[in-house]
């Protein structure tokens, strides 16, 4: 019998914030993510279909190991060991930031370490943490390159007024992020908290803008079948940022019907808080392996002067939920 793990992961948010599960064999993987913290990233078309993001762009814990192995008991390693996984399941999002029209979308998720280097991807979201992990570490540092693929309004747009501003391009942005997590906190030997902070810059020419998230995440296990996590985080954007998507100039608003508004793109703000909540439940009846059942939700408010431009006070909403479940598997 393996183990058990001597740090414990949290299983972020399915395309936005994060929870995670107790590991076999002293070490935990990296994380699935629910848009956490983040924006949730949709590449749509006007098809109606969607690369979805297991996205948080800010969530980054654990689940799911895989059986112990002979090398994960070789005295002699000194990087947590290998892996892969994989999930797959739905989201339902609003279409677009600041929208009150809904959407179900197929999700998926891949993740991974080679020699102590871990890496994600969340739909269009490339992660890779460039701080190997130590075998049987408590704490790891996290630091590496992102980039990802913004889709807002790029695709149909079912508010006739909001379609009348017309579709935006989908955005390039590359950046950096760092982190930290501890594993063994209140309750257990496995429970864990993390703090990570992202930034990242449009190379498109886009909105040509900057965003910015730091996310705290705590998860731990109920029982050897069951994990449960909560994460919270605000994002932050540029000038840039708030005129692409926010801002209607004369001709947008002659164009629309909607007020003429430029609060948006003044200054930087913090534009969207969220909270996330997402649980495990293996079906095998330990977490450390087999296939495990995953979901969770995210609440995230449009704030500032993002909440006050038309498209959001006007003909969308500044409430935005996500939901999400599906299947997740590691080998």
């Amino acid at each position: 019998m393996a183990r058990p793990a001597r740090s414990l992961p949290l299983l972020a948010l399915f395309a936005f914030a994060g929870f995670a599960a107790p590991a076999a064999a002293e070490d935990a993987a990296l994380p699935y993510d629910l848009p956490t913290s983040a924006d949730t990233v949709l590449i749509t078309g006007d098809d109606e279909q969607a690369a979805a993001h297991f996205q948080n762009t800010e969530i980054d814990e654990n689940i799911l190991l895989p059986p112990a192995r002979p090398q994960d008991d070789d005295p002699d390693r000194t990087w947590s060991r290998d892996y892969f996984a994989v999930a797959v399941g739905v989201l339902n999002t609003p279409k677009y930031n600041g929208s009150d029209d809904r959407r179900t979308l197929p999700a998926f998720y891949f993740r991974g370490r080679v020699s102590g280097f871990s890496f994600s991807t969340r739909g269009t979201n490339l992660v890779v943490d460039l701080i190997r992990q130590r075998r049987g570490q408590r704490t790891d540092l996290k630091f590496g390159p992102t980039i990802s693929l913004r889709g807002d309004r790029t695709g149909k747009i079912d508010d006739p007024q909001v379609a009348a501003l017309g579709k935006r391009k989908v955005a390039v942005e590359m950046g950096l992020f760092a982190g930290v997590s501890h594993t063994g906190v209140f309750t257990s030997k496995y429970d864990q908290i993390g703090f990570r902070m992202s930034a990242s810059k449009d190379i498109s020419g886009r909105h040509g803008s900057w965003t910015a998230s730091p996310t705290i995440d705590y998860g731990g296990p109920l029982s050897k079948r069951a994990y449960l996590g909560v994460s919270a985080s605000v994002n932050f954007y540029g000038k840039g940022f708030g005129r692409y998507y926010y801002d209607i100039d004369a001709e947008d608003s002659a164009a629309s019907g909607l007020p003429v508004y430029d609060g948006a793109g003044r200054k930087a703000t913090a534009g969207k808080y969220t909270l996330g909540i997402a649980g495990a439940y293996a079906l095998s009846g330990d977490l450390r392996k087999g296939f495990t059942l995953i979901g969770g939700a995210q609440y995230g408010r449009i704030a500032s002067r993002f909440a006050k431009s038309p498209i959001v006070a006007d003909v969308g909403s500044a409430d935005q939920w996500l939901f999400g479940g599906g299947l997740a598997y590691q080998f």
